[in-house]
Protein backbone atom coordinates (compact mmCIF):
# COMPACT_ATOMS: atom_id res chain seq x y z
CA UNK A 1 0.00 0.00 0.00
CA UNK A 2 1.40 3.72 -0.80
CA UNK A 3 1.54 5.72 2.22
CA UNK A 4 0.59 8.97 0.73
CA UNK A 5 -0.05 11.00 3.87
CA UNK A 6 1.34 10.44 7.37
CA UNK A 7 0.62 8.33 10.06
CA UNK A 8 0.89 8.12 14.02
CA UNK A 9 2.64 8.97 15.95
CA UNK A 10 3.01 12.41 15.63
CA UNK A 11 4.85 14.99 17.61
CA UNK A 12 3.27 16.26 20.95
CA UNK A 13 1.49 19.27 20.57
CA UNK A 14 -0.85 21.62 22.11
CA UNK A 15 -2.54 24.98 20.66
CA UNK A 16 -5.40 27.50 22.32
CA UNK A 17 -8.62 27.11 20.51
CA UNK A 18 -9.33 27.34 17.96
CA UNK A 19 -5.57 26.97 16.50
CA UNK A 20 -3.97 27.55 13.46
CA UNK A 21 -2.83 25.70 10.36
CA UNK A 22 0.94 26.80 10.00
CA UNK A 23 1.28 25.79 13.83
CA UNK A 24 0.56 21.95 13.13
CA UNK A 25 3.04 19.27 12.40
CA UNK A 26 2.44 17.61 9.85
CA UNK A 27 0.62 20.69 7.95
CA UNK A 28 -2.82 19.27 6.70
CA UNK A 29 -3.32 18.80 3.16
CA UNK A 30 -6.41 20.75 1.76
CA UNK A 31 -6.34 20.09 -1.60
CA UNK A 32 -3.96 23.03 -2.60
CA UNK A 33 -1.78 21.17 -4.70
CA UNK A 34 -3.86 17.73 -5.84
CA UNK A 35 -7.48 18.87 -6.45
CA UNK A 36 -8.14 19.27 -10.11
CA UNK A 37 -11.77 20.97 -11.05
CA UNK A 38 -13.77 20.04 -13.78
CA UNK A 39 -17.14 22.70 -13.73
CA UNK A 40 -19.09 20.54 -11.76
CA UNK A 41 -20.34 23.76 -9.77
CA UNK A 42 -19.73 26.51 -12.57
CA UNK A 43 -21.41 29.65 -11.56
CA UNK A 44 -23.15 28.42 -7.65
CA UNK A 45 -22.67 30.71 -5.19
CA UNK A 46 -21.39 28.91 -1.62
CA UNK A 47 -21.45 29.91 2.07
CA UNK A 48 -18.91 27.67 3.72
CA UNK A 49 -18.88 28.11 7.96
CA UNK A 50 -15.47 27.14 9.32
CA UNK A 51 -14.45 27.96 5.92
CA UNK A 52 -10.37 29.29 7.43
CA UNK A 53 -9.27 26.06 7.93
CA UNK A 54 -9.60 22.20 7.96
CA UNK A 55 -12.40 20.82 6.29
CA UNK A 56 -13.99 23.93 5.42
CA UNK A 57 -10.99 25.55 3.42
CA UNK A 58 -10.51 21.75 1.38
CA UNK A 59 -14.40 22.47 0.41
CA UNK A 60 -14.00 26.18 -0.17
CA UNK A 61 -10.65 25.14 -2.51
CA UNK A 62 -12.79 22.53 -4.34
CA UNK A 63 -15.31 24.40 -4.68
CA UNK A 64 -13.73 27.50 -6.24
CA UNK A 65 -12.05 25.16 -8.51
CA UNK A 66 -15.23 23.60 -9.61
CA UNK A 67 -16.34 27.18 -10.31
CA UNK A 68 -18.34 27.84 -7.43
CA UNK A 69 -17.78 31.50 -5.66
CA UNK A 70 -17.97 30.96 -1.93
CA UNK A 71 -18.39 32.87 1.14
CA UNK A 72 -16.00 32.51 3.72
CA UNK A 73 -18.04 32.37 7.25
CA UNK A 74 -15.44 32.13 10.01
CA UNK A 75 -14.59 32.98 13.84
CA UNK A 76 -12.07 35.35 14.45
CA UNK A 77 -9.64 37.55 12.21
CA UNK A 78 -6.07 35.56 11.61
CA UNK A 79 -3.79 35.14 9.04
CA UNK A 80 -6.11 31.10 7.59
CA UNK A 81 -9.03 32.91 6.26
CA UNK A 82 -6.69 35.01 4.27
CA UNK A 83 -5.03 31.84 3.00
CA UNK A 84 -8.10 30.55 1.95
CA UNK A 85 -9.27 33.35 0.02
CA UNK A 86 -6.16 33.38 -1.55
CA UNK A 87 -6.75 30.06 -2.79
CA UNK A 88 -10.63 30.72 -4.16
CA UNK A 89 -9.33 33.70 -5.67
CA UNK A 90 -6.57 31.73 -7.45
CA UNK A 91 -8.99 29.63 -8.83
CA UNK A 92 -10.29 33.01 -10.30
CA UNK A 93 -13.65 33.36 -8.19
CA UNK A 94 -14.93 35.25 -5.74
CA UNK A 95 -14.26 35.58 -2.14
CA UNK A 96 -16.26 36.61 0.52
CA UNK A 97 -14.70 36.39 4.05
CA UNK A 98 -16.88 37.13 7.04
CA UNK A 99 -15.93 36.96 10.36
CA UNK A 100 -18.04 36.53 13.56
CA UNK A 101 -19.49 34.22 15.94
CA UNK A 102 -22.45 32.30 14.72
CA UNK A 103 -23.78 31.15 17.88
CA UNK A 104 -25.50 34.93 17.46
CA UNK A 105 -28.59 34.44 15.56
CA UNK A 106 -28.29 37.65 14.05
CA UNK A 107 -24.80 36.89 12.91
CA UNK A 108 -26.03 34.06 11.46
CA UNK A 109 -29.04 35.95 9.17
CA UNK A 110 -26.14 39.13 8.54
CA UNK A 111 -24.22 36.05 6.61
CA UNK A 112 -27.16 35.18 4.19
CA UNK A 113 -27.35 38.26 3.67
CA UNK A 114 -24.12 39.33 2.47
CA UNK A 115 -23.90 36.20 0.61
CA UNK A 116 -27.21 37.67 -1.35
CA UNK A 117 -25.83 40.71 -1.94
CA UNK A 118 -21.97 40.24 -2.44
CA UNK A 119 -22.66 36.88 -4.47
CA UNK A 120 -26.05 37.33 -6.21
CA UNK A 121 -27.27 35.08 -3.92
CA UNK A 122 -27.03 31.39 -2.15
CA UNK A 123 -27.36 27.59 -3.71
CA UNK A 124 -25.37 26.08 -1.26
CA UNK A 125 -24.85 26.13 2.38
CA UNK A 126 -22.25 24.10 3.82
CA UNK A 127 -22.79 24.17 7.98
CA UNK A 128 -19.34 22.59 8.59
CA UNK A 129 -18.10 25.13 11.91
CA UNK A 130 -18.44 23.11 14.87
CA UNK A 131 -16.79 23.44 18.52
CA UNK A 132 -15.57 20.34 20.49
CA UNK A 133 -13.71 20.02 23.90
CA UNK A 134 -12.78 17.03 26.00
CA UNK A 135 -13.66 15.51 29.70
CA UNK A 136 -13.25 12.59 31.50
CA UNK A 137 -15.88 12.87 33.79
CA UNK A 138 -19.37 14.01 33.06
CA UNK A 139 -18.85 16.54 36.35
CA UNK A 140 -16.54 18.53 34.86
CA UNK A 141 -18.83 19.76 31.79
CA UNK A 142 -19.45 23.11 33.00
CA UNK A 143 -23.24 24.59 31.87
CA UNK A 144 -21.83 26.79 30.41
CA UNK A 145 -19.63 24.86 28.06
CA UNK A 146 -22.68 22.60 27.32
CA UNK A 147 -24.67 25.64 26.11
CA UNK A 148 -21.53 26.91 23.48
CA UNK A 149 -21.54 23.23 21.92
CA UNK A 150 -24.96 23.66 21.50
CA UNK A 151 -25.11 27.02 19.79
CA UNK A 152 -22.31 26.41 17.78
CA UNK A 153 -22.88 22.93 16.51
CA UNK A 154 -27.05 22.84 16.52
CA UNK A 155 -28.51 26.25 16.76
CA UNK A 156 -26.25 28.17 14.68
CA UNK A 157 -27.00 25.82 11.73
CA UNK A 158 -30.82 26.36 12.31
CA UNK A 159 -30.38 30.08 12.06
CA UNK A 160 -28.26 29.71 8.97
CA UNK A 161 -30.87 26.68 7.36
CA UNK A 162 -33.52 29.23 8.51
CA UNK A 163 -32.36 32.17 6.97
CA UNK A 164 -30.55 30.12 3.42
CA UNK A 165 -34.12 28.19 2.41
CA UNK A 166 -35.83 31.32 2.17
CA UNK A 167 -33.20 32.20 -0.94
CA UNK A 168 -32.68 29.07 -2.28
CA UNK A 169 -34.00 27.81 -5.58
CA UNK A 170 -34.80 24.41 -6.63
CA UNK A 171 -31.38 22.25 -7.39
CA UNK A 172 -29.82 24.07 -4.21
CA UNK A 173 -28.37 21.95 -1.48
CA UNK A 174 -27.50 21.94 1.89
CA UNK A 175 -24.69 19.97 3.34
CA UNK A 176 -24.01 19.17 7.39
CA UNK A 177 -20.62 18.06 8.76
CA UNK A 178 -21.44 15.17 11.13
CA UNK A 179 -19.17 12.93 12.73
CA UNK A 180 -18.33 9.37 13.03
CA UNK A 181 -19.54 10.50 16.61
CA UNK A 182 -23.01 10.63 15.50
CA UNK A 183 -23.35 6.53 15.63
CA UNK A 184 -20.18 5.44 17.62
CA UNK A 185 -20.21 8.47 20.36
CA UNK A 186 -16.73 8.96 21.94
CA UNK A 187 -17.52 9.42 26.18
CA UNK A 188 -14.80 11.99 26.55
CA UNK A 189 -16.68 14.20 23.57
CA UNK A 190 -19.79 13.96 25.30
CA UNK A 191 -21.13 16.97 24.41
CA UNK A 192 -19.75 17.07 20.83
CA UNK A 193 -21.30 13.83 20.27
CA UNK A 194 -24.50 14.66 21.36
CA UNK A 195 -24.74 17.43 18.88
CA UNK A 196 -23.72 15.37 15.99
CA UNK A 197 -26.16 12.71 16.50
CA UNK A 198 -28.69 15.62 16.43
CA UNK A 199 -27.28 16.93 13.65
CA UNK A 200 -27.69 13.42 11.72
CA UNK A 201 -31.48 13.84 13.05
CA UNK A 202 -31.91 17.44 11.81
CA UNK A 203 -30.37 16.45 8.18
CA UNK A 204 -32.96 13.50 7.48
CA UNK A 205 -36.22 15.77 8.88
CA UNK A 206 -34.29 18.24 7.07
CA UNK A 207 -34.61 16.15 3.84
CA UNK A 208 -37.85 15.50 3.82
CA UNK A 209 -39.57 19.04 5.06
CA UNK A 210 -37.74 20.57 1.80
CA UNK A 211 -38.16 17.88 -0.82
CA UNK A 212 -41.07 19.51 -2.02
CA UNK A 213 -39.05 23.20 -2.32
CA UNK A 214 -36.48 20.82 -4.59
CA UNK A 215 -34.33 21.50 -2.33
CA UNK A 216 -31.57 18.47 -0.98
CA UNK A 217 -30.23 18.29 2.79
CA UNK A 218 -27.24 15.51 3.11
CA UNK A 219 -24.70 14.82 5.84
CA UNK A 220 -21.09 13.90 5.48
CA UNK A 221 -19.50 12.31 8.75
CA UNK A 222 -16.09 12.29 8.91
CA UNK A 223 -13.81 9.70 11.16
CA UNK A 224 -10.82 11.45 12.66
CA UNK A 225 -9.53 14.10 10.37
CA UNK A 226 -6.06 16.08 10.96
CA UNK A 227 -7.14 19.64 11.19
CA UNK A 228 -6.42 22.17 13.87
CA UNK A 229 -9.43 21.59 15.80
CA UNK A 230 -7.29 18.39 16.93
CA UNK A 231 -4.26 20.14 19.02
CA UNK A 232 -6.40 22.44 20.38
CA UNK A 233 -8.89 20.86 21.94
CA UNK A 234 -7.51 16.91 23.12
CA UNK A 235 -4.77 16.51 25.20
CA UNK A 236 -1.39 15.90 24.10
CA UNK A 237 -0.94 11.92 24.25
CA UNK A 238 -4.30 11.63 21.96
CA UNK A 239 -3.32 13.59 19.70
CA UNK A 240 0.04 12.06 18.99
CA UNK A 241 -1.98 8.48 18.86
CA UNK A 242 -4.70 10.50 16.50
CA UNK A 243 -6.29 7.88 13.91
CA UNK A 244 -4.52 4.91 14.60
CA UNK A 245 -7.89 3.38 15.65
CA UNK A 246 -9.07 3.28 12.05
CA UNK A 247 -8.39 0.16 9.73
CA UNK A 248 -5.93 2.91 7.86
CA UNK A 249 -4.22 3.53 10.81
CA UNK A 250 -4.09 7.31 10.32
CA UNK A 251 -5.96 10.32 9.92
CA UNK A 252 -7.78 11.83 6.88
CA UNK A 253 -6.28 14.80 5.59
CA UNK A 254 -9.26 17.85 5.00
CA UNK A 255 -8.71 17.04 1.04
CA UNK A 256 -9.85 13.61 1.45
CA UNK A 257 -13.41 15.32 2.46
CA UNK A 258 -13.36 17.82 -0.47
CA UNK A 259 -15.09 14.94 -3.03
CA UNK A 260 -17.69 14.15 -0.57
CA UNK A 261 -18.82 17.31 -0.50
CA UNK A 262 -18.60 18.67 -4.05
CA UNK A 263 -20.92 15.44 -5.11
CA UNK A 264 -23.56 16.32 -2.21
CA UNK A 265 -23.93 19.93 -3.77
CA UNK A 266 -23.19 18.77 -7.83
CA UNK A 267 -26.84 19.20 -9.39
CA UNK A 268 -26.73 15.97 -11.10
CA UNK A 269 -27.16 14.26 -7.20
CA UNK A 270 -30.75 15.05 -8.21
CA UNK A 271 -31.78 12.11 -6.46
CA UNK A 272 -29.47 12.08 -3.27
CA UNK A 273 -31.22 13.52 0.26
CA UNK A 274 -31.62 12.60 3.51
CA UNK A 275 -28.12 10.38 3.05
CA UNK A 276 -25.28 10.49 5.12
CA UNK A 277 -21.98 10.05 3.49
CA UNK A 278 -19.22 8.22 5.63
CA UNK A 279 -15.39 9.03 5.47
CA UNK A 280 -14.40 7.39 8.02
CA UNK A 281 -10.55 5.58 7.11
CA UNK A 282 -12.47 2.72 6.84
CA UNK A 283 -14.44 2.21 9.91
CA UNK A 284 -18.18 1.69 9.18
CA UNK A 285 -20.97 3.50 10.84
CA UNK A 286 -24.46 2.09 11.39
Amino acid sequence: MIKQYPEPPFSKQKQSMPGLTAAMNPIPDHGEESYKGSGRLKNRKAVITGADSGIGRAVAIAYAREGADVLISYLEEHEDAEQTKEQVEAAGRKAVLMPGNIQDAAQCREIIRTAVSELGGIDILVNNAAHQASFKDIGDISDEEWDLTFRVNIHAMFYLTKAAVAHMKPGSAIINTASINSDKPNPTLLAYATTKGAIQNFTAGLAQMLAEKGIRANAVAPGPIWTPLIPSTLPEDAVSDFGKQVPMKRPGQPAELATAFVMLADPLSSYVSGATIAVTGGKPIL
